[in-house]
């Protein structure tokens, strides 16, 4: 894969590359480039997971080793990859702890802390961390990490969710400070939850997810009960999953999305893109009902994975209790 091949493959499906250009020169210069993406582990895993995992699979088919985080993720994370089918051998989990309290770690923590204002910090943290009206000073200090760690696990690019995006600017503006090459950052889109909106789909809300240990009558209530308004694109969380995993997943396997249905109402409707079936809800020609029961099939699909494994997981998932 020559790297013009490479920066389309990483490019496709992101909302934003910061910057698009640093990020071609990235893939001239440096054959086996390394790529980061954090995770807070407050709440369990759930579906709009695959946005990621989706994403950094393309990294994996473009190059080498990424870095990321901790326990009941280091053993749901592999699995959502092995649902996929793709090639993790050079994916490595990383625990945070294992390098941010070190020493020169911590030193250069306070180096960047004296470059920032309460302002800067506030604003970087305000699209993703709960800061209310009396903040944590964790709360603050949470952006200045995250930019640290791009220079801690030797990175040459950080990868999350558009919700990133003032951590990732303030990494470029303030790593250089210190002496440090500002890395390329790109993002992609969210996944709205199943209540509709334009809130995200969220770990910690389980009415707004489709949780990795659910089972399939549990899968199937929760999308019956999704908010999906017939005609309405805008805030369907079911059509966003579909657009950035399940329509991703058919084109790379070369099949078509298919939404069965009884002859009495027209037969089964076979899809072969995302923008084929926004045309066809939009116009009413697909009942909201049975695009939560093809979208429901699929999803049961990707967890069959999590299904085998589940008493080992729900042990590990003890932590979120």
């Amino acid at each position: 894969m020559n790297p013009q091949e490479k920066f389309e493959l990483i490019k496709r499906r992101t909302q934003e590359i910061i910057s698009e250009e640093d990020l071609q020169k990235l893939l001239h210069d440096k054959k086996q480039p390394a790529v980061y993406l954090g995770w807070s582990i407050t709440g369990r895993p759930h579906i709009a997971y695959y946005v990621p995992v989706l994403k950094l699979a393309d990294f994996l088919k473009a190059w080498d080793v990424l870095e990321k985080r901790y326990q009941y993720y280091a053993a749901t994370i592999p699995l959502m990859f092995k649902s996929i089918g793709a090639d993790i051998r050079n994916f490595e989990i990383v625990k945070g702890s294992s390098f941010q309290l070190k020493q020169e770690y911590f030193v250069d923590l306070l180096k960047l802390a004296s470059f920032t204002s309460i302002h800067d910090a506030t604003k970087a943290a305000s699209e993703v961390v709960k800061l209310g009206d009396n903040p944590k000073l964790g709360g603050i200090i949470y952006p200045l990490m995250q930019a640290l760690d791009e220079e801690y696990l030797d990175v040459d690019v950080q990868y999350g969710g558009v919700d990133q995006r003032k951590i990732l600017m303030y990494a470029r503006e303030f790593l250089p400070k210190l002496g440090y090459k500002p890395r390329v950052e790109v993002m992609t889109p969210l996944i709205p939850g199943l209540m509709g909106g334009t809130k995200k789909m969220s770990a910690s809300d389980p009415k707004s997810k489709i949780d990795l240990l659910d089972d399939p009558f549990t899968v199937n209530q929760k999308l019956k009960n999704a908010y999906a308004v017939e005609g309405e694109v805008e805030g369907n969380g079911l059509l966003a999953f579909l657009k950035s995993v399940i329509m991703v997943l058919k084109t790379d396997e070369g099949k078509n999305f298919v939404v069965e249905r009884p002859e009495k109402f027209g037969g089964n409707l076979s899809f072969n893109s995302y923008e084929e079936v926004e045309e066809a809800y939009a116009q009413k020609k697909l009942h909201p009902l049975d695009l939560k029961q093809a979208i429901a099939k699929e999803i049961n699909l990707l967890l069959e994975t999590f299904q085998k494994e589940k008493a080992m997981l729900e042990k590990l998932a003890e932590g979120y209790v």
